[in-house]
C-alpha cells in the first residue's frame, strides 16, 4: 500500500509540474524517475529485481529486440525500442533539413499551384497530413509555418488560418501511422503492432476524417485567406531550387527517407523491429553526412529522448505496484461487458485529457491499462489500442498547449506579429477535434465492437 501511495504521489506531482511548465519537462521526468527508483522500489518495496525490470537494459541485448520472431514478449519499464527509433528518425530528419529538403518541398508545391492562396491552403493541409505520417509533427509544422509566414508577406494574406489548419492536419496525419506521433510509437512497440497495422486501422479513420476536416476548415477559414498581392509580386519569389543547400546531400537524403519508409512498411514481413530500423537509418544518415556529422547530431532533440526515459520509469512504478491494474478494474466494473461504452470512454477521456496535458505520458500510462482491460482478448486489445491512438493523437489539437506542434505553430505566428489567442484558437480547433472524435467513435464501434 505504501509503495502504491508513493508511486501515485510521484506520478501526480510529475503531471502537475509538466502542466505548470516552470521546469523543463525532461528534468521533471528524470527527477521523478529517480524518486520512483529510490522511493518506490528501494525504500518501500526493497525490490531491486523490480527496479532492474523497470530499467530494462537487458532487453537491448536480446535478439528479439532487433529482430522479432513474431512471438509475444513481455516487457515493461523503459521502452528502449521507442527511444532508439525516435532518436533514429530525429537524426534522419536533421539530415534532410540540413540540405534544404523541406524548404524546397514547400516552395515547389506553392509554385505548382501558381501561388494562389486557396490552392496553397489545400496543398499545405494535404502536405502537412502526409508528411506527419512519416516525420515528427513538430518538424513538419516548424518548416510549414515558416514557409507560410514568408509566403503571406509576399502574397499579402493572413497566415493564421493556414497555420491553424496545418497544425490540425499534422496531428491528424500523425495518427495514421505507427511513426507519425509519439503515442503511436509507444502503443505499437509495446503491443507489437506493425506500421501497416496502423495504416489499415487508424489510417483509415484518419483519411476519412481528413476529408471532413478539409471541408470544415475551408468553410471556416476561407474569409481570412484573401490575398491583396498583384501579379508582379510573384516575380520576386525565389525559385524552389535555390533553397537546396547541398544537391548531392539532397539526393542522398531523399533515398534514405524512401528506404526508411520501405523498411517501416515491410517490417512486419522482414521481422526487423523499429529499434533496428531507427538505429540503421541513423547510422546511414551520419555516414553520408560526412563533415556535417556534428551539425546533424547537434540538431537532435535529446531533451525529448530524456523526457521519455524518465517518463517510462515513473509509469513503470505504477505498473509494478499494481496501481494500473486497479484503474483497469475500475473501468471494467463501470463498463461491464458493454464494449461500446468502453471504447467511448477510452476515446473521449483520452481526447479531453490530451487537450490539456501532454499526450505522451498519458498514452504511456494507458497502454498497460488497456492490456488489463482486454484480459487476454486480442480483438478487444486492438480495438482499445486504436481507440487510445485516435483519442490521444487528435485530442491534443483542441487547445494551444495540447500538443507540441500546436506550441511550435502558434509561437511561430506570434513571432511574426500574428498572435493566436486561446479564444480564437479553440473557437476554430475544438469543433474540428470533436468532429474527428465523433467519426472515430462511430467508425471503431461499427468496424470492431460489433464483431466482438
Amino acid at each position: 500500500m505504501a509503495a502504491q501511495i508513493v508511486a501515485i504521489v510521484i506520478f501526480v506531482a510529475m503531471f502537475i509540474m509538466i502542466i505548470l511548465d516552470k521546469i523543463e519537462k525532461h528534468y521533471v521526468t528524470l527527477g521523478c524517475g529517480a524518486l520512483t527508483l529510490i522511493g518506490v522500489f528501494g525504500i518501500c518495496m526493497h525490490d531491486f529485481k523490480a527496479m532492474w525490470h523497470v530499467i530494462n537494459l537487458q532487453s537491448i541485448f536480446t535478439l528479439e529486440f532487433w529482430r522479432t520472431s513474431g512471438a509475444e514478449s513481455e516487457s515493461g519499464g523503459i521502452d528502449w525500442a521507442t527511444i532508439l527509433f525516435l532518436g533514429g528518425m530525429m537524426v534522419m530528419v536533421e539530415g534532410m533539413a540540413r540540405v534544404g529538403f523541406f524548404n524546397w518541398l514547400c516552395r515547389r508545391i506553392a509554385k505548382f499551384v501558381h501561388y494562389k492562396t486557396i490552392p496553397i491552403f489545400f496543398a499545405f493541409m494535404a502536405m502537412s497530413f502526409v508528411l506527419a505520417m512519416f516525420i515528427d509533427s513538430i518538424t513538419v509544422i516548424l518548416f510549414l509555418a515558416s514557409v507560410t509566414i514568408e509566403l503571406s508577406r509576399l502574397l499579402k494574406f493572413n497566415p493564421v488560418p493556414m497555420i491553424m489548419s496545418e497544425i490540425f492536419c499534422a496531428n491528424l496525419g500523425g495518427s495514421a501511422t505507427m511513426c507519425g506521433d509519439p503515442p503511436n510509437i509507444i502503443i505499437g512497440s509495446n503491443l507489437h503492432y506493425s506500421f501497416m497495422d496502423f495504416v489499415e486501422n487508424t489510417g483509415a479513420v484518419a483519411l476519412i476524417s481528413f476529408v471532413f476536416i478539409v471541408a470544415y476548415f475551408y468553410l471556416v477559414m476561407k474569409k481570412g485567406l484573401t490575398s491583396t498581392a498583384s501579379a508582379s509580386d510573384y516575380d520576386n519569389l525565389p525559385s524552389p531550387e535555390s533553397f537546396i543547400t547541398d544537391k548531392a546531400g539532397f539526393a542522398v537524403s531523399t533515398v534514405i527517407f524512401l528506404c526508411a519508409v520501405t523498411l517501416l512498411i515491410t517490417h512486419s514481413t522482414t521481422g526487423l523491429t523499429v529499434a533496428f530500423i531507427g538505429v540503421v537509418i541513423a547510422i546511414i544518415t551520419l555516414i553520408t553526412s560526412g563533415k556535417h556529422i556534428l551539425e546533424v547530431l547537434k540538431g537532435v532533440d535529446y531533451k525529448t529522448l530524456l523526457f521519455f526515459t524518465g517518463l517510462f520509469v515513473v509509469v513503470g512504478g505504477l505498473e509494478e505496484t499494481g496501481v494500473l491494474e486497479i484503474i483497469a478494474n475500475f473501468i471494467s466494473s463501470v463498463c461491464g461487458s458493454n464494449y461500446y461504452l468502453m471504447v467511448a470512454i477510452i476515446i473521449w477521456v483520452s481526447g479531453i485529457a490530451s487537450a490539456f496535458i501532454d499526450n505522451i505520458p498519458f498514452a504511456a500510462t494507458m497502454v498497460p491499462i488497456i492490456k488489463e482491460l482486454a484480459a487476454g482478448s486480442d480483438p478487444l486489445l486492438s480495438t482499445l489500442a486504436w481507440s487510445l491512438a485516435m483519442g490521444t493523437d487528435v485530442g491534443g489539437s483542441a487547445t494551444p498547449i495540447g500538443a507540441s506542434a500546436n506550441v511550435v505553430g502558434t509561437s511561430a505566428a506570434a513571432k511574426a506579429g500574428h498572435p493566436i489567442g486561446w479564444g480564437e484558437y479553440c473557437k476554430k480547433m475544438a469543433p474540428a477535434t470533436v468532429i474527428v472524435m465523433l467519426i472515430s467513435t462511430v467508425y471503431i464501434c461499427l468496424r470492431y465492437v460489433t464483431a466482438l
